[in-house]
């Protein structure tokens, strides 16, 4: 780069630093609002939310309060600060049930719960919240432009709430808690009948009740194995061409031989 460009480039940078300096100090209202609004449209949201923040309370209640809270919500979002941002566009929500915006608005205060989701292993109250706000605008806006976005996003948390629940299933499974692993598979499969771990939870179930029956009193072990078996037919049926049906068919053969024992 030409010396002279360099020098250039470094006294506009100054300038516009020390534009905005004088701004975030300066007691004048429409000056850190004009300012704010050109950080925002050149994306330069950290400064516009820092100045857009100054300035939210004394708009409060005058026409500009709309815009002002609106690109303050949003500055905020694009900076990743989503607990405020959430918090923005809540209060944006309430105050302009009315505005033009009220539609973005809603969605971007589902979208930064669904931002601040933990991973699957994390608790999950935030998931919910998320999935919670995402429904609710998926009910009051039916048409949105949003729409498809908000359901592929719902579909995304609920799956990772399914994905824990499965894993705390498949967890008491790992330690030998085989009852535990049963019912807690029973009721996955009775709260998420149409999860994409299904056919995971049935195989679970029946490992779970073959390694049930294998390590109970000679008096229980009859019946156990019948409950493994009808579990081994429940996934072939519904699964036949399983991912587990070659570990499933050695459980089945493993079952069949025991109980041959009881016909003796």
């Amino acid at each position: 780069m030409p010396k002279f460009l360099y020098l250039v480039l470094i006294a506009i940078t100054f300038a516009s630093c020390s534009e905005y300096q004088k701004a975030l100090k300066s007691e004048d209202t429409k000056v850190k609002y004009e300012l704010a609004e050109r950080l925002y449209k050149e994306g330069k949201f950290k400064k516009s939310s820092r100045l857009f923040e100054q300035i939210v309370p004394r708009y409060r209640g005058k026409p500009q309060g709309e815009r002002v809270t609106f690109l303050y919500a949003r500055s905020l979002f694009e900076i990743e600060q989503f607990i405020v941002s959430g918090y923005q566009f809540e209060r944006f929500v309430r105050s302009y049930p009315k505005s033009d915006s009220i539609q973005s608005a809603a969605f971007y205060e589902a979208k930064s719960y669904y931002m601040e989701s933990p991973r699957y292993s994390i608790d999950q109250r935030e998931t919910i919240k998320a999935i919670n706000k995402l429904q609710s605008f998926i009910n009051n806006y039916p048409d949105s432009k949003y729409l498809d976005n908000a359901n592929v996003m719902v579909d995304e948390l609920t799956t990772k709430i399914e994905k824990k629940a499965y894993e705390i299933a498949k967890q008491y499974n790992t330690i030998s808690d085989y009852k535990s692993s049963i019912k807690a598979v029973e009721n996955f499969l009775s709260d998420y009948p149409g999860t994409s771990f299904r056919e995971d939870a049935m195989f679970l179930k029946l490992d779970a009740m073959y390694n049930l029956a294998t390590k109970s009193f000679a008096s229980l072990m009859e019946g156990r194995y019948n409950e493994a078996a009808s579990a081994y037919k429940t996934l072939v049926k519904f699964y036949p061409e399983s991912k587990y049906r070659e570990e499933a068919d050695k459980i089945m053969a493993s079952i069949t031989e025991e109980l041959a024992k009881f016909s003796k």
